[in-house]
Protein backbone atom coordinates (compact mmCIF):
# COMPACT_ATOMS: atom_id res chain seq x y z
CA UNK A 1 0.00 0.00 0.00
CA UNK A 2 1.41 3.40 -0.97
CA UNK A 3 1.86 6.14 1.63
CA UNK A 4 -1.04 8.18 0.20
CA UNK A 5 -3.42 5.23 0.13
CA UNK A 6 -2.37 4.24 3.65
CA UNK A 7 -2.97 7.80 4.83
CA UNK A 8 -6.41 7.83 3.18
CA UNK A 9 -7.22 4.45 4.73
CA UNK A 10 -6.35 5.57 8.25
CA UNK A 11 -8.11 8.92 7.76
CA UNK A 12 -11.28 7.05 6.77
CA UNK A 13 -10.86 4.66 9.70
CA UNK A 14 -10.57 7.37 12.33
CA UNK A 15 -13.32 9.50 10.75
CA UNK A 16 -15.70 6.54 10.88
CA UNK A 17 -14.87 5.87 14.54
CA UNK A 18 -15.31 9.53 15.48
CA UNK A 19 -18.61 9.71 13.59
CA UNK A 20 -19.90 6.56 15.28
CA UNK A 21 -18.98 7.92 18.71
CA UNK A 22 -20.84 11.18 18.05
CA UNK A 23 -23.84 9.29 16.67
CA UNK A 24 -23.98 7.16 19.82
CA UNK A 25 -24.31 10.18 22.12
CA UNK A 26 -27.73 10.89 23.59
CA UNK A 27 -28.78 14.26 22.17
CA UNK A 28 -29.46 16.73 24.96
CA UNK A 29 -28.69 20.02 23.26
CA UNK A 30 -28.73 19.67 19.44
CA UNK A 31 -26.80 22.91 18.85
CA UNK A 32 -23.90 21.82 21.07
CA UNK A 33 -23.87 18.39 19.41
CA UNK A 34 -23.79 20.06 15.98
CA UNK A 35 -20.87 22.25 17.10
CA UNK A 36 -18.97 19.20 18.36
CA UNK A 37 -19.53 17.48 15.03
CA UNK A 38 -18.48 20.63 13.17
CA UNK A 39 -15.27 20.96 15.18
CA UNK A 40 -14.34 17.28 15.01
CA UNK A 41 -15.33 16.39 11.46
CA UNK A 42 -14.73 19.66 9.58
CA UNK A 43 -11.71 18.07 7.92
CA UNK A 44 -8.02 18.03 8.64
CA UNK A 45 -5.14 15.78 7.70
CA UNK A 46 -5.51 13.50 10.78
CA UNK A 47 -1.73 13.51 11.13
CA UNK A 48 -1.70 12.52 14.79
CA UNK A 49 -3.97 9.49 14.29
CA UNK A 50 -1.92 8.52 11.24
CA UNK A 51 1.28 8.75 13.29
CA UNK A 52 -0.25 6.57 16.01
CA UNK A 53 -1.40 3.97 13.48
CA UNK A 54 1.88 3.69 11.58
CA UNK A 55 3.82 3.55 14.86
CA UNK A 56 1.62 0.76 16.16
CA UNK A 57 1.78 -1.05 12.83
CA UNK A 58 5.60 -0.87 12.75
CA UNK A 59 5.90 -2.21 16.29
CA UNK A 60 3.39 -5.03 15.98
CA UNK A 61 0.47 -3.56 17.94
CA UNK A 62 -3.13 -4.43 17.06
CA UNK A 63 -4.91 -1.67 15.17
CA UNK A 64 -8.00 -2.10 17.34
CA UNK A 65 -5.91 -1.05 20.34
CA UNK A 66 -4.54 1.96 18.43
CA UNK A 67 -8.09 3.07 17.53
CA UNK A 68 -8.74 4.44 21.01
CA UNK A 69 -5.44 6.34 21.05
CA UNK A 70 -5.94 7.80 17.57
CA UNK A 71 -9.46 8.98 18.37
CA UNK A 72 -8.58 10.33 21.81
CA UNK A 73 -5.67 12.38 20.52
CA UNK A 74 -7.72 13.74 17.61
CA UNK A 75 -10.45 14.83 20.05
CA UNK A 76 -7.86 16.70 22.11
CA UNK A 77 -6.43 18.29 18.98
CA UNK A 78 -9.88 19.34 17.74
CA UNK A 79 -10.85 20.86 21.09
CA UNK A 80 -7.58 22.81 21.20
CA UNK A 81 -8.30 24.32 17.78
CA UNK A 82 -11.82 25.38 18.78
CA UNK A 83 -10.40 27.20 21.79
CA UNK A 84 -7.31 28.51 19.94
CA UNK A 85 -9.54 30.24 17.39
CA UNK A 86 -11.57 32.14 20.00
CA UNK A 87 -11.28 35.94 20.22
CA UNK A 88 -9.57 35.64 23.62
CA UNK A 89 -6.87 33.43 22.07
CA UNK A 90 -5.81 33.74 18.41
CA UNK A 91 -9.05 35.39 17.20
CA UNK A 92 -9.26 33.55 13.86
CA UNK A 93 -12.23 33.61 11.50
CA UNK A 94 -11.18 30.73 9.23
CA UNK A 95 -10.08 27.16 9.89
CA UNK A 96 -9.41 24.78 6.97
CA UNK A 97 -11.11 27.24 4.64
CA UNK A 98 -14.34 27.32 6.64
CA UNK A 99 -15.68 29.62 9.37
CA UNK A 100 -14.24 28.81 12.77
CA UNK A 101 -16.61 27.21 15.26
CA UNK A 102 -17.38 30.41 17.15
CA UNK A 103 -18.22 32.09 13.83
CA UNK A 104 -20.39 29.21 12.61
CA UNK A 105 -22.15 29.03 15.99
CA UNK A 106 -21.21 31.45 18.81
CA UNK A 107 -18.44 31.85 21.38
CA UNK A 108 -20.20 30.12 24.27
CA UNK A 109 -21.14 27.13 22.12
CA UNK A 110 -17.58 26.87 20.76
CA UNK A 111 -16.18 26.87 24.32
CA UNK A 112 -18.60 24.16 25.42
CA UNK A 113 -17.96 22.12 22.26
CA UNK A 114 -14.25 22.21 23.04
CA UNK A 115 -14.89 21.16 26.61
CA UNK A 116 -17.10 18.29 25.48
CA UNK A 117 -14.54 17.07 22.93
CA UNK A 118 -11.86 17.08 25.61
CA UNK A 119 -13.94 14.79 27.81
CA UNK A 120 -14.80 12.66 24.79
CA UNK A 121 -11.08 11.96 24.39
CA UNK A 122 -10.96 10.29 27.78
CA UNK A 123 -14.21 8.47 27.02
CA UNK A 124 -12.37 6.77 24.15
CA UNK A 125 -9.54 5.62 26.41
CA UNK A 126 -11.65 4.66 29.42
CA UNK A 127 -14.37 2.70 27.63
CA UNK A 128 -12.60 1.13 24.65
CA UNK A 129 -12.44 -2.67 24.49
CA UNK A 130 -8.73 -3.21 24.12
CA UNK A 131 -7.46 -6.57 22.91
CA UNK A 132 -3.95 -6.71 24.38
CA UNK A 133 -3.92 -3.98 27.02
CA UNK A 134 -4.17 -4.63 30.75
CA UNK A 135 -6.18 -2.39 33.06
CA UNK A 136 -2.92 -1.02 34.48
CA UNK A 137 -1.65 -0.18 30.99
CA UNK A 138 -5.00 1.45 30.17
CA UNK A 139 -4.57 3.75 33.19
CA UNK A 140 -1.03 4.53 32.00
CA UNK A 141 -2.42 5.58 28.62
CA UNK A 142 -4.87 7.93 30.34
CA UNK A 143 -2.01 9.42 32.38
CA UNK A 144 0.11 9.91 29.26
CA UNK A 145 -2.70 11.80 27.54
CA UNK A 146 -3.23 13.91 30.67
CA UNK A 147 0.45 14.88 30.62
CA UNK A 148 0.41 15.62 26.88
CA UNK A 149 -2.78 17.67 26.90
CA UNK A 150 -2.60 19.57 30.18
CA UNK A 151 -0.40 22.05 32.00
CA UNK A 152 2.76 20.00 31.41
CA UNK A 153 2.00 19.70 27.72
CA UNK A 154 -0.24 21.41 25.20
CA UNK A 155 -2.08 23.82 27.52
CA UNK A 156 1.18 24.90 29.14
CA UNK A 157 2.61 25.56 25.69
CA UNK A 158 -0.45 27.55 24.68
CA UNK A 159 -0.02 29.72 27.78
CA UNK A 160 3.63 30.33 26.90
CA UNK A 161 2.53 31.22 23.36
CA UNK A 162 0.05 33.80 24.63
CA UNK A 163 2.63 35.23 27.05
CA UNK A 164 5.12 35.59 24.19
CA UNK A 165 2.75 37.62 21.99
CA UNK A 166 4.09 41.12 21.29
CA UNK A 167 7.49 40.04 22.66
CA UNK A 168 10.70 38.78 21.14
CA UNK A 169 11.72 35.58 22.88
CA UNK A 170 14.88 33.53 22.50
CA UNK A 171 15.19 30.48 20.26
CA UNK A 172 15.50 28.33 23.38
CA UNK A 173 12.23 29.73 24.74
CA UNK A 174 10.54 29.30 21.36
CA UNK A 175 11.67 25.68 21.18
CA UNK A 176 10.37 24.94 24.67
CA UNK A 177 7.05 26.59 23.82
CA UNK A 178 6.58 24.37 20.77
CA UNK A 179 7.83 21.19 22.44
CA UNK A 180 4.81 21.65 24.68
CA UNK A 181 2.18 23.28 22.47
CA UNK A 182 2.67 21.18 19.33
CA UNK A 183 5.20 18.52 20.21
CA UNK A 184 3.49 17.01 23.25
CA UNK A 185 0.53 15.57 21.32
CA UNK A 186 2.72 14.37 18.46
CA UNK A 187 5.00 12.65 20.95
CA UNK A 188 1.99 11.10 22.68
CA UNK A 189 0.83 9.73 19.32
CA UNK A 190 4.06 7.74 19.11
CA UNK A 191 4.60 6.81 22.76
CA UNK A 192 1.02 5.78 23.50
CA UNK A 193 0.96 3.62 20.37
CA UNK A 194 4.28 2.06 21.39
CA UNK A 195 2.78 1.18 24.78
CA UNK A 196 0.33 -1.07 22.92
CA UNK A 197 3.12 -3.03 21.21
CA UNK A 198 4.28 -6.33 22.71
CA UNK A 199 8.08 -6.11 22.92
CA UNK A 200 9.32 -2.52 22.92
CA UNK A 201 12.14 -2.08 25.43
CA UNK A 202 13.23 1.02 27.35
CA UNK A 203 16.00 2.04 24.92
CA UNK A 204 13.72 1.66 21.91
CA UNK A 205 11.06 3.75 23.65
CA UNK A 206 13.70 6.43 24.27
CA UNK A 207 14.62 6.56 20.56
CA UNK A 208 10.95 6.67 19.57
CA UNK A 209 10.43 9.59 21.94
CA UNK A 210 13.47 11.35 20.43
CA UNK A 211 12.10 10.81 16.93
CA UNK A 212 8.71 12.20 17.96
CA UNK A 213 10.22 15.30 19.62
CA UNK A 214 12.35 16.05 16.57
CA UNK A 215 9.41 15.60 14.20
CA UNK A 216 7.28 17.80 16.45
CA UNK A 217 9.82 20.62 16.29
CA UNK A 218 10.28 20.15 12.55
CA UNK A 219 6.49 20.40 12.19
CA UNK A 220 6.45 23.76 13.93
CA UNK A 221 9.45 25.18 12.08
CA UNK A 222 7.79 24.19 8.80
CA UNK A 223 4.47 25.63 10.04
CA UNK A 224 6.18 28.98 10.63
CA UNK A 225 7.74 28.81 7.16
CA UNK A 226 4.54 28.02 5.28
CA UNK A 227 2.73 30.78 7.18
CA UNK A 228 4.97 33.07 5.12
CA UNK A 229 5.39 31.27 1.80
CA UNK A 230 1.94 29.71 1.22
CA UNK A 231 -1.24 31.37 0.01
CA UNK A 232 -4.49 31.77 1.94
CA UNK A 233 -6.06 29.17 -0.38
CA UNK A 234 -3.37 26.62 0.51
CA UNK A 235 -3.50 27.38 4.23
CA UNK A 236 -7.26 27.61 4.61
CA UNK A 237 -6.70 30.74 6.72
CA UNK A 238 -5.02 34.12 6.19
CA UNK A 239 -1.33 33.87 5.30
CA UNK A 240 1.12 35.64 7.60
CA UNK A 241 -1.26 35.38 10.56
CA UNK A 242 1.55 34.67 13.05
CA UNK A 243 3.51 37.74 12.04
CA UNK A 244 0.33 39.84 12.04
CA UNK A 245 -0.30 38.67 15.61
CA UNK A 246 3.23 39.76 16.64
CA UNK A 247 4.35 36.24 17.55
CA UNK A 248 7.94 35.09 17.59
CA UNK A 249 8.55 32.53 14.86
CA UNK A 250 11.58 30.66 13.59
CA UNK A 251 11.84 32.73 10.36
CA UNK A 252 11.51 35.93 12.38
CA UNK A 253 14.27 34.96 14.81
CA UNK A 254 16.55 33.11 12.37
CA UNK A 255 15.66 34.35 8.92
CA UNK A 256 13.82 32.24 6.34
CA UNK A 257 16.90 30.46 4.96
CA UNK A 258 18.17 29.49 8.40
CA UNK A 259 14.70 28.30 9.41
CA UNK A 260 14.57 26.06 6.35
CA UNK A 261 17.99 24.67 7.25
CA UNK A 262 16.76 24.10 10.81
CA UNK A 263 13.81 22.06 9.54
CA UNK A 264 16.14 19.93 7.42
CA UNK A 265 18.50 19.39 10.36
CA UNK A 266 15.65 18.23 12.60
CA UNK A 267 14.44 15.95 9.81
CA UNK A 268 17.83 14.28 9.43
CA UNK A 269 18.14 13.83 13.19
CA UNK A 270 14.70 12.19 13.32
CA UNK A 271 15.80 9.69 10.66
CA UNK A 272 18.94 8.94 12.65
CA UNK A 273 16.78 8.08 15.68
CA UNK A 274 14.73 5.69 13.53
CA UNK A 275 17.89 4.04 12.19
CA UNK A 276 18.65 2.71 15.68
CA UNK A 277 15.41 0.72 15.82
CA UNK A 278 15.09 -2.97 14.79
CA UNK A 279 11.73 -2.41 13.06
CA UNK A 280 10.48 -1.47 9.62
CA UNK A 281 10.16 2.27 10.19
CA UNK A 282 9.73 3.31 6.56
CA UNK A 283 6.29 4.84 7.15
CA UNK A 284 7.62 6.82 10.12
CA UNK A 285 10.46 8.11 7.95
CA UNK A 286 7.99 9.04 5.21
CA UNK A 287 5.87 10.87 7.78
CA UNK A 288 8.90 12.98 8.73
CA UNK A 289 9.52 13.66 5.04
CA UNK A 290 5.93 14.82 4.60
CA UNK A 291 6.22 17.13 7.61
CA UNK A 292 9.20 19.07 6.25
CA UNK A 293 7.90 19.31 2.67
CA UNK A 294 4.21 20.13 3.17
CA UNK A 295 2.81 23.43 1.91
CA UNK A 296 -0.21 23.72 4.20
Amino acid sequence: MSELSKLASFQARVDQLLTEKLNDLTINDPRLHDAMRYGLLIGGKRMRPYLAYVTGEALGAELNDIDAIACAIECIHAYSLLHDDLPAMDDDDLRRGKPTCHKAFDEATAILAGDALQSLAFDFLANHRFNNITAAKQIMLVKQLVDAAGYQGMCGGQALDLAATNKTISLTELEQLHLLKTGALLKASVIMAAECAPNVNTEEMKELAKYAELVGLAYQVRDDIIDIISSEEELGKPAGSDLAANKSTYPLLMGLDQAQQKAQQLYQQSLQALDTLPYNTQNLAEFATFIVHRTH
